[in-house]
């Protein structure tokens, strides 16, 4: 059984199946709903309901109020459809933004590689002639056996590499989707996947430089970007500040520093936070924002800047780049919101992206 959803202002209709969410639907359309946990917590893709029937599903009482849902309101991620229905919902338009639709793939495990003690790079490849059609710093759900959630990880590799993509797997303590990639998954395997999502790119039509700033697998997003933007052989200058504890969390070092010797335009600057003294290390030591500071002189102006790593990193960051005169229209962030962080609060200043 399917049910019709028509999306105002828009006039947009879809075909929705019994169960299916009203998020999903839209998704699969190339139609992007603002959102963010995915999981009912944190209101971000809060619609409004014109007409017809709907399940509120897991939707929290602390997202959604009582009162909000006798307005007609819901959230889309966990609304799914009793009746055709129509919504007033807003539509996020960017000029940058390719909205393509999410697909389901089955892919086999090419290679896992150990990329330092805690992250895991994995490589899947689709079957001959199939390819998945991605912006770089877009995300995947994967699928992990016995759980009803997905869990979503960013995309490393370039987008012109579509027919096999590579994540960077961070291990997290009690985690069962990656205890799952790091103590079973193997060369071999095949897994699910379902994808892209996320509203984390490059605004190319700005024709401006690119700053990125990023900590531990939160690499993941800014390399893919950065790949794509050196295989489209612009010549703005980009500049990585990469930060992990000591030279053992520290990635894709050696990978980098050969790009940063064949583009002149391109500036990597790695620093450590927590590396022994007498270890050896030339580079920077410190955190990511300190080294942000001190390589443009606290001034940030004239760039786009693109920040991906643990939420305090990021908000670290944030503060550093508006002291350093670079303000809201110009930075973007991507976290991913579990169940405990959508309980925290977050700067009113920035959109969950």
């Amino acid at each position: 059984m399917s049910y019709q959803l028509t999306i105002e202002p828009i006039g947009q209709t879809l075909d929705v199946e019994e169960g299916q969410t009203i998020l999903d639907a839209a998704l699969r359309a190339g139609l992007y709903i603002p959102h963010a946990c995915c999981h009912g917590l944190c209101a971000t893709c809060k619609i409004q309901v014109t007409d017809g029937e709907i399940d509120h599903g897991e939707a929290s009482n602390f997202a959604l109020m009582d009162y909000e849902r006798e307005e007609g309101k819901c959230l889309a991620c966990c609304a799914t459809l009793q009746s055709d229905v129509t919504i007033e919902a807003e539509i996020e338009e960017e000029v940058d933004a390719q909205n393509l639709p999410v697909h389901d793939y089955t892919a086999t495990v090419s290679r896992i590689e150990n990329l330092t003690p805690t992250i895991k790079g994995v490589w899947l490849k689709l079957p001959e002639g199939r390819n998945i059609q991605f912006q770089a710093g877009q995300y995947i759900n994967l699928n992990i056996p016995g759980e009803t959630a997905s869990r979503a990880f960013s995309i490393a590799s370039a987008p012109q590499d579509g027919n096999e993509i590579e994540l960077n797997i961070r291990q997290v303590v009690g985690g069962k989707g990656t205890a799952w990639v790091h103590e079973q998954l193997k060369q071999g395997d095949t897994v699910t996947f379902s994808g892209p999502y996320g509203r984390f790119f490059v605004r190319k039509s700005e024709n401006q430089p690119s700053l990125f700033l990023a900590g531990g697998s939160g690499l993941s997003s800014p390399r893919s970007m950065i790949l794509d933007l050196l295989a489209e052989n612009s010549e703005l200058p980009i500049v990585l500040v990469n930060g992990a504890r000591d030279q053992s969390e520290l990635y894709h070092d050696a990978e980098f520093r050969a790009l940063a010797e064949r583009h002149p335009h391109f500036t990597y600057v790695p620093v450590l936070s927590n590396e022994p003294d007498g270890s050896g290390w030339q580079g920077a030591r410190g955190f990511v924002h300190e080294a942000a500071k001190a390589h443009f002189e606290n001034d940030f102006r004239g760039r786009k800047a693109y920040l991906c790593g643990p939420p305090m990193m990021i908000e670290a960051c944030i503060a550093t780049l508006m002291q350093g005169r670079l303000f809201e229209r110009d930075i973007y962030t991507e976290k991913f919101i579990s169940a405990a962080d959508a309980q925290q609060v977050r700067s009113p200043l920035f959109r969950k992206l």
